[in-house]
């Protein structure tokens, strides 16, 4: 299945079993939500040698919502367009609408995909919740940064 780009040296596959613990371990460095890491929804970047060096997947919720979710890559395999791949090879076939959430700062990134940040009256009721439960966070000094819910329609 995989896209071979020899100039960068990785290749985009689903991923196995064995690459759970570096998958965890790209979440946890992202400092992204790491509840939901099902190994068999991801879609992993790997170098020549082995080594998981990028990740996501696309999470579905019980309100029927399907989410772009886990995207991260190695600090030193950023800016050179793993995260991008990731992206495009998950929402290649994915159902529209997709959604996600990210940190304000990560808003302009997304746009290039196509998503567009939406109000919570536009909101799926899994993704009103994670927005309600944000605001009470950040009242409550827990968090300093903004989210966003985005959508991806077409």
């Amino acid at each position: 299945m995989g896209m071979v780009e020899k100039a960068l040296a990785y290749e985009l596959q689903s991923a196995m079993e064995a690459d759970f613990p570096a998958i965890r371990k790209l979440i946890w460095q992202a400092r992204i939500n790491p509840t939901g890491l099902d190994w068999r929804r991801f879609v992993v970047a790997v170098t020549a040698q082995g080594q998981v060096i990028g990740c996501g997947q696309l999470k579905p919720h019980k309100d029927g919502s399907v989410e772009l979710a886990s995207i991260a890559v190695l600090p030193e395999w950023r800016s050179r367009g793993v995260g991008r791949a990731v992206v495009e090879h998950l929402l290649r076939n994915a159902p529209r609408p997709v959604y996600l959430t990210c940190r304000a700062a990560l808003e302009t990134y997304y746009h290039q995909f196509g998503f567009e940040s939406i109000a919570p009256d536009e909101m799926t009721p899994y993704f009103r919740r994670i927005a309600k439960l944000f605001r009470v966070m950040k009242v409550g000094g827990m968090s300093g940064e903004d989210l966003r819910v985005m959508r991806l329609s077409s």
